[in-house]
């Protein structure tokens, strides 16, 4: 089976720079297409991306330690981005520290330095900011009578910014307009799941419910001056709708975390939508918007609530008529073997013979864009770059948009 028309242009071209490395000198595209590409503009096309990195660490400090001793993984990472070369990408699960030390490492150290053969990238711009994940809450909120476990972090974690997120940009990111929603209340959302007991009682008390956060990372609005304009890079990493118990916290959590988006786009003039800084309301309607992340759902299979996952891809201002694939997803899936309802062909993470393959990372433009290509970055046993994609349990999810008129 051949790789799929997105793919097979990237894999060439891995091909072909791992062989010229190897004489020392890097590939040239043929006279005839240095001619056209001077003659015949291209259009403007924004690519941009979704990765969850697995770039995290047990122990405060441990990412920053690990890329500055040189770390594998790391590479492995940077040599997908150097191949696929988003104009701005989302990482998940990249550790947080205050002093952006882990960012900056990761930049100089890694993008900027030749992977097998591959061209270095720089990105000018980059945001980073808090998580909720490993930040002590001070209250029990997984009622084991304790209240200094990572279950009572306002978001699961060892240490405050484990599983962070980090947005890379090519394009200027308007830092002061950047809106964010860590500290959102959850029973704020309009019809928020509160966890409840088998019994019908709530598994929280009422005075630990009025102040649970919905975020598990958080949520936020990065808006990025692209060649396009303006577009909004609405970005998060909810929280897996397992590891709980049979009140299924967890799972009503990453549905409402999901919903946050889909009212967001809904609820332009809400006044009980508010930010960390006070400022209410959601997205304004004109606005073109990029939905970003691993939402950890998917809505045909797997654990969590298919119909918040399907009402987000189904809002009338997303358009997901274009859904990135790959064949490394669909091989992968046939060899475990398990019953999956949705196509395989779409899916973006691997969990193992026994969880399987699920598509949970997402890239969702607005409407108005025109979608020119897209995949999700997994080879198949063999193929050229493979042995990259094991440095995380998900693979890179990409989307090229353009003008509908260019």
């Amino acid at each position: 089976m051949r790789a799929p028309s997105i793919l097979r242009p990237a894999l060439l071209l891995l091909s072909a720079v791992l062989t010229l490395a190897a004489c020392g000198r890097a590939p040239e595209p043929p006279a005839a297409t240095r001619q056209a590409e001077s003659i015949v503009p291209e259009p403007i096309t924004l690519r941009i991306a979704t990765y969850n990195t697995s770039l995290y660490d047990e122990a405060d400090g441990g990412l920053v330690a690990r890329l500055e001793k040189g770390d594998e993984a790391a590479r492995g990472i940077a040599s997908v981005l150097q191949l696929i070369r988003p104009d701005v990408v989302l990482l998940n699960e990249f550790d947080h520290d205050e002093a952006g030390r882990a960012a900056e490492l990761f930049q100089r150290r890694y993008l900027e330095v030749p992977q097998a053969g591959l061209a270095p990238i720089r990105y000018d711009w980059r945001y980073s900011a808090e998580v909720n994940t490993g930040v002590p809450s001070g209250l029990d909120l997984d009622n084991d009578g304790r209240s200094d476990g990572p279950n009572d972090a306002w978001g699961y974690g060892k240490h405050p910014g484990q599983y962070g997120m980090l947005v890379l940009s090519r394009y200027p990111i308007d830092v002061a307009a950047v809106r964010s929603f860590r500290t959102f209340l959850w029973h704020d959302l309009p019809g928020a799941h509160r966890p409840m007991n088998p019994d019908g009682t709530p598994f929280h008390s009422d005075a630990v419910w009025e102040k649970l956060r919905l975020s598990a990372k958080s949520h936020w609005d990065v808006p990025i001056r692209t060649a396009l304009g303006t577009v909004h890079f609405l970005v998060s990493h909810p929280t897996p709708p397992v590891f709980d118990g049979p009140e299924r916290r967890n799972l009503a959590r990453n549905a409402d975390e999901i919903a946050l988006w889909r009212h967001y786009l809904d609820s332009s003039g809400a006044d009980w939508l508010c930010d960390d800084n006070g400022q209410c309301g959601g997205l304004p309607t004109d606005a073109r918007f990029v939905i970003a992340g691993d939402l950890n759902a998917n809505a045909d299979d797997g654990d969590g609530d298919h119909d918040s996952i399907a009402a987000l891809i189904a809002s009338p201002r997303v358009d997901s008529s274009f859904i990135p694939r790959s064949e490394g997803a669909s091989e992968t899936a046939r060899r475990y073997g398990l019953e999956r309802t949705g196509d395989i062909a779409t899916h973006t993470g691997n969990f193992g013979p026994r969880s399987g393959t699920l598509r949970i990372d997402y890239v969702l433009p607005s409407k108005g864009f025109s979608i020119r290509d897209g995949g999700v970055f997994w080879p198949r046993e063999g193929e050229p770059g493979h042995a990259w994609t094991q440095a995380s349990d998900h693979h890179l999810v990409w989307l090229d948009l353009a003008d509908p008129a260019s």
